[in-house]
């Protein structure tokens, strides 16, 4: 049976977009589809801002088209649902984070690690099942097939929880997949951001034994004091790191600009590993003498499937943990992407769509 004639139409939307690679943002018109039978519509309270955005809007990775609306960690609170949802209804508090669709019949979807699916559907920047292009967060609000949302813990305030949806499954997979999740473990942080500090919450979660890797001295106080680490390393600092050979588990690298990778190797105990879940646009350096000696791994790990997804976000409401935000207006945000270029945030911008992004 067909829709009826008035179903037909997209629902208009609102939100600020980039129109080239300069990446200034501004207000942009745009529709997303109507509800289909197991689709969740919900109106955007909250969007975080990724490095990711960062680089999308300047064509940093080469691979953006515009006009580009960011966004993938946005919450909020739901509007309507389609017939066939089951898990949802009218006033849930929801998100979606870096994806929307997937193929659902690969053996990743299968194992439900839809992130590694090929034909993944980026929350934006790319194109939907029906071959329509995707818009983020930075909007009034979002329509995703059921699968594709996540529910958010009572407990956990809306705006803190958006960086949850990136920077919070991004940095809880890879500690369980390698086994880093476990008291006792010896988990070493390269880089104290938006990842970075989600990191250590994490990592301290698990009971593990937490140092912080940092070019940032004047960031130790607060790492430990605040953040709860165990120790601080100044990657600059030779007599520190020289100190701590032969002394972790493994390292979650979450820096995003280039970086020497050998110092960090050295760190690491005999079948130690580097997870990199930063995305540095530019090849890093790999000497294999540095692996070869300790049998070390360096892998890459990319945020979560859905259920992960939810399992990360459930583990985070029992134990309370919250990114440290920044919530700005929604007229701030070229300023804030100005500032992240220089990491000039503690530790996560969060716009606060709901009160301040304006339609004309």
């Amino acid at each position: 049976m067909g829709k009826a004639p008035e179903e037909e139409h997209p629902v208009k939307a609102f939100g600020w977009a980039a129109r080239d690679t300069s990446g200034v943002l501004s207000p942009f018109n745009f529709s997303r589809r109507v509800t289909g039978d197991e689709d969740v519509r919900f109106k955007i309270l909250y969007c975080g801002i990724c490095h990711s955005d960062l680089h999308s809007v300047k064509n940093e990775w080469g691979i953006s088209t515009y006009p580009l609306l960011p966004g993938h960690e946005l919450v909020g609170v739901v509007t309507e649902v389609g017939s066939k949802v089951q898990k949802y209804k009218v006033g849930d508090r929801v998100g979606v984070g870096c994806m929307v669709g997937a193929c659902h019949t690969c053996e990743n979807c299968e194992n439900n690690l839809e992130n590694y699916c090929p034909k993944m559907i980026l929350t934006y920047n790319a194109l939907d099942y029906d071959g329509t292009k995707t818009y983020g967060g930075y909007s009034d609000h979002m329509v995703a097939n059921e699968h594709y949302i996540v529910r958010i813990p009572d407990n956990l305030p809306l705006d803190a929880a958006a960086p949850l949806l990136c920077a919070g499954i991004t940095t809880y997979s890879p500690l369980r997949y390698f086994g880093l999740d476990k008291p006792g473990m010896k988990v070493g942080v390269v880089g104290l951001g938006g990842l970075g500090h989600v990191a250590v919450k994490f990592a301290k979660a698990f009971g593990a034994v937490v140092s912080i890797i940092s070019t940032s001295p004047h960031k130790k106080q607060e790492a430990i004091e605040v953040l709860g680490a165990d120790s601080f390393l100044v990657s600059s600092n030779p007599d520190e790191m020289q100190a701590a050979i032969g002394t972790l588990d493994g390292i979650i690298d979450t820096v995003s600009a280039v970086h020497a990778l050998v110092p960090l190797l050295f760190l690491l105990k005999s079948h130690g590993k580097i997870i990199m879940v930063g995305a540095p646009d530019k090849p890093l350096e790999l000497p294999v003498f540095p692996l070869i000696i300790g049998r070390k791994t360096i892998a890459g790990s990319g945020i979560g499937g859905m259920k992960e997804t939810q399992e990360m976000i459930d583990f985070a409401g029992k134990h309370n943990i919250v990114p440290q935000i920044e919530v700005i207006p929604m007229d701030y945000v070229n300023t804030a992407m100005e500032r992240l270029a220089k990491a000039d945030v503690k530790y996560r911008f969060v716009l606060d769509v709901g009160n301040t992004l304006k339609a004309p």
